[in-house]
């Protein structure tokens, strides 16, 4: 961590559907709303579509999770930690030590990994040189290790889940003394590992990218090049997740214990917003309901059930005070990305030197990890990187029309072969996460008997599996 569904209607409607002649001269189907109080202070009451429900693991996905193996991950900390120092300054050509050391081991087991997926995934060293600055007094060759497990129908479609192999001590610019980084991140680190070793013999319509970047903690410079070079490729990033300190289910610190809960970061407002798009977001809000805000609702409504055994807190900011993971630097490419973290950190455990002070232990040691917790993150991880990648992609071109006042709203949007049919889904202005899904086809656009100006409308595609994507938030 660097410093710094089907169609359904409750209530009496109050209109009718309009016939097929009318459907034919309007190219765009309208439903009708149900006669209810539009109280902004319920979350959603009754209305027109289906409560949404969690998406519950295929049994497939509950095989793999049932495989995660929290001995694997503890030997892969420990193994992290015998490099002594992994600080991005340190040795590059020690072969027992330091940050080369380290690199060349995680990139040979990702190899070994790729040898079990008949093909599909490839591994790489993405090496640049950091020139001089803050915090990188020389020009400094930095190294992310990139595994592609390619996707079979929608390969240009990708997500993203990384760690950072680097660690530091007190001093940020030591790059001599021992810094185990067992938690941050060697956790991350053995979670990715992990995720990697269970999806690669399986294969998805989307593409998944399982990444350890260097030189986070000297300023997020492996995962900045990483993004941007993403970015300038016209990489179709939807979704990409930090794994960042997420190793103690304790804090260490007196208070009980939390090995259930996993925070999830996830910004509102997007860093990369253009200041045309503020103007639009200031018209008519959607303060909530930016892209990396969707990808955490997806989390929670994939992910937060009894085969991970975890409850996801959304945490409502796009990281910690004074902190910044790795995923700030897809936000700022305008990627969709969110950052898991541990619940309660202790802070005598992090960005420390190894020592004993008045008896209280200081260090980032493997003693403080809780094994079987990281294997409960990495579960959450592997159930959202499977249900992403499993399912149909983000609608694109998701539009609400607000060229004339009416009291109806009309979406349209392109359509995807890989959806079977698209939901529109609405919720209470207040409400946090949406609350319910109305079935619309695949006709690309659709008018529903609602006040535009009293409800959050948004689009997601569903596949013939019944697996749905992240919703997409719709601009006039």
């Amino acid at each position: 961590m660097e410093n710094s569904g089907s169609t359904g209607r409750r209530g009496s409607t109050r209109r009718a559907l309009l016939s097929a002649t009318a459907l034919t001269a309007t190219a765009s189907p309208l439903l009708a709303g149900a006669a209810f109080a539009e109280d902004p202070e319920v979350d959603g009451g009754d209305g027109p579509g289906n409560r949404i429900k969690p998406q519950h693991p295929e049994p497939a996905l509950r095989a793999v999770l049932d495989q995660v193996d929290a001995r694997r991950i503890e030997a892969t900390i420990m193994r992290l930690v015998q490099f002594g120092t992994r600080h991005t300054l340190s040795t590059q050509d020690d072969p027992v030590r330091g940050i080369g050391a380290a690199t060349e081991w995680v990139y040979q087991t990702m190899l070994g990994i790729a040898a079990t997926s008949g093909g599909r995934m490839t591994v790489e060293k993405q090496t640049f040189i950091q020139p001089v600055s803050p915090r990188i007094p020389t020009p400094t060759p930095i190294t992310n290790v990139i595994a592609t497990l390619r996707g079979s129908e929608d390969p240009q479609r990708v997500y993203v889940v990384s760690a950072h192999l680097d660690s530091r001590v007190t001093d940020v610019m030591n790059f001599t003394s021992d810094a185990p980084g067992a938690d941050d991140d060697g956790s991350g680190v053995a979670a990715v590992l992990e995720m990697a070793r269970l999806l690669a013999p399986h294969s998805f319509k989307g593409t998944l990218v399982f990444v350890t970047v260097a030189g986070e903690e000297q300023g997020l410079y492996g995962s900045t090049f990483m993004a941007s070079q993403m970015k300038a490729a016209n990489a179709d990033i939807q979704g990409m997740f930090s794994n960042d300190i997420i190793g103690a289910s304790s804090a260490w610190d007196g208070t009980k214990p939390d090995p259930h809960t996993v925070r999830l970061f996830v910004e509102g407002v997007p860093t990369s917003e253009t200041p045309q798009q503020t103007s639009t977001r200031q018209a008519i809000g959607g303060e909530n309901d930016g892209n990396s805000r969707q990808l955490g609702r997806f989390v929670k409504n994939v992910a937060e059930n009894d085969s991970t055994e975890m409850t996801i807190r959304m945490i409502w900011r796009r990281d910690r005070y004074l902190r910044a993971s790795d995923h700030v630097s897809f936000i700022r490419q305008a990627y969709p990305a969110a950052r898991f973290s541990e619940p309660r950190e202790n802070y005598n455990h992090e960005h420390q030197d190894t020592r004993v002070e008045n008896g209280i232990q200081f260090g980032d040691l493997p003693e403080f990890c809780d094994f079987r917790y990281i294997a409960r993150v990495a579960k959450v991880n592997i159930t959202t990187l499977w249900s992403l990648a499993a399912g149909p992609g983000t609608p694109k071109g998701v539009r609400i029309a607000a060229s004339t006042l009416t009291n109806d709203t009309t979406l349209t949007w392109t359509v995807n072969p890989g959806a079977a049919t698209y939901e529109v889904v609405w919720r209470e202005t207040t409400a946090p996460d949406w609350t319910h899904a109305i079935d619309v086809g695949t006709a690309g656009t659709v008018t529903i008997d609602m006040v535009k100006d009293n409800f959050q409308f948004g689009l997601r595609a569903v596949d013939a599996d019944g697996r749905h994507s992240p919703v997409a938030f719709p601009t006039p």
